[in-house]
């Protein structure tokens, strides 16, 4: 698996960038929102990448952002949405507004991101909806009141679904020890702890 590339960037042409590290260039998939940020071409660029082993090849994709990266895997998981749709989702809304979009039910707005028709924006949001309060993206209010954390709670709750628990038990575990001014590794060292009983 290659989870992070860091290299010289050596050109950009939409979806795709070219990226050379140590001698090596890796052809890496971006949703705009990424491309946006990056530096000028023959500057140095750090990349978290989801590498993906498909029938017909191997592809990288890759994000500036941490909760990108995490949308982008959640994206996937919905039945009827492919790697180039989550692309165009992410570049055509930030993933705070989709979080939102998809909390709030909305269908008519999420079919106006391209390649979004009915029918694919109803899935997502009943398949995203126990996802992406996990994926580190801020929320709206919640029921209680409270808006769910970036980081590092974030962070823990992701790790934590990485492990195996499912999202709300996870965020659960993670509302449950997390204290001010806590490291996500401090986080899910007290989690882990509570889910074990210890």
């Amino acid at each position: 698996m290659i989870g992070r590339l860091r290299g010289t960037l050596i050109s950009k042409q939409p979806p795709s960038l070219l990226i050379e590290v140590s001698g090596v260039g890796y052809e890496v998939d971006a949703p705009m929102s990424t491309i946006y940020d990056l530096p000028a071409t023959g500057q140095e660029v750090i990349l978290l990448t989801h590498h993906a082993v498909k029938e017909d090849g191997v592809a990288l994709y890759g994000f500036l952002r941490e909760a990108e990266r995490a949308m982008f895997r959640n994206l996937l998981k919905v039945s009827g949405i492919g790697a180039k749709i989550a692309l165009a989702v992410l570049s055509g809304v930030s993933t705070d507004e989709l979080s939102r979009l998809v909390h709030a039910g909305d269908v008519v707005a999420l079919t106006k991101i391209p390649g979004i028709g009915k029918k694919t924006a109803e899935r997502m949001v009943v398949e995203l909806r126990d996802r992406v309060d996990a994926t580190g993206v801020r929320l709206p209010a919640t029921s209680n009141g409270v808006a769910a954390p970036i980081d590092p709670v974030g962070e823990a709750t992701v790790a934590l679904q990485q492990l195996g628990y499912k999202p709300p038990e996870a965020t659960r575990l993670v509302s449950k020890v997390a204290a001010d001014g806590d490291t996500a590794e401090a986080i899910i060292r007290k989690a882990l702890r509570a889910a074990l009983g210890s």
